[in-house]
C-alpha cells in the first residue's frame, strides 16, 4: 500500500505525459503522408489492347452452297467460307454436321479445315478429291487438315464438287460429298475481307 502511494503521483503524471508525447507523434506522422499519400494515385491496371474473347461471327454473304463470314479471335479479324456435306454414306447414327471451312487469318492464309462429326483415330488420312485433284488430310481429333491449303484451294475453285473419304468409327469408312457451287464467289469474298499483309 505504502509503494503504491510512493509511485503513484510521480508514475500517473510519467504515464500522462507518455500519451501526450504519443499523440503529438502520430499526428505529425500522420500530418506528413498526407501530401504523400496525395501524390501517389493507384496504379490503374493497363487495358488489353485485343481481348482475348471471340465474339459472334458476322455474314459477308451467301454464295449458292456456301457461306462467307467474319469473326474476332483473339483481338485479329479472321474470314472464313463454309458448306456443310450434301450428303454422307453410309449414314453415322449420333454423328454432328459436317463441315468444310476455308479460313483466312492474319497470321495464316488459306487454312483448309474438314470437321468430321466424329473423332478420328490417332493418325488417320483422309482422303479428298475434287475432280483430278487429290489431297491428304491429316487428322487431329474431330478435324482433318490440309497439308497444302492453297492447293486446295485453287482445286476447289476449279471444281464443282468434291468428295471426303474418311476412317469412321468401328473400321468403317464414310464418304461425304461437298458441293463447290459458289466457292469461287465466297473465296474472294473473304479474300477482299481479310485482305494478305
Amino acid at each position: 500500500m505504502r509503494t503504491a502511494r510512493l509511485f503513484a503521483g510521480p508514475v500517473a503524471r510519467i504515464c500522462s505525459a507518455m500519451r501526450a508525447y504519443h499523440v503529438l507523434i502520430t499526428l505529425f506522422v500522420l500530418a506528413s503522408t498526407v501530401p504523400v499519400l496525395a501524390q501517389h494515385k493507384p496504379v490503374a491496371r493497363p487495358v488489353a489492347a485485343h481481348p482475348a474473347v471471340t465474339t459472334a461471327p458476322k455474314a459477308i454473304g451467301k454464295f449458292d452452297d456456301w457461306t462467307a463470314a467474319t469473326n474476332i479471335e483473339a483481338g485479329q479479324k479472321t474470314c472464313y467460307a463454309f458448306t456443310r456435306a450434301e450428303s454422307s454414306s453410309p449414314s453415322l447414327s449420333g454423328r454432328s454436321d459436317v463441315v468444310l471451312t476455308v479460313t483466312e487469318r492474319p497470321t495464316g492464309r488459306d487454312a483448309v479445315a474438314l470437321s468430321a462429326g466424329f473423332e478420328y483415330a490417332p493418325n488417320a488420312t483422309v482422303a479428298l478429291q475434287a475432280e483430278q485433284a487429290k489431297f491428304d488430310f491429316y487428322t487431329a481429333k474431330r478435324s482433318a487438315f490440309a497439308r497444302d491449303g492453297h492447293a486446295a484451294v485453287v482445286a476447289f475453285r476449279a471444281s464443282r464438287q468434291l468428295t471426303a473419304r474418311s476412317p469412321a468409327p468401328k473400321g468403317k469408312e464414310v464418304t461425304d460429298t461437298f458441293s463447290l457451287k459458289g466457292f469461287d464467289r465466297a473465296y474472294t469474298a473473304i479474300v477482299k475481307e481479310c485482305p494478305a499483309k
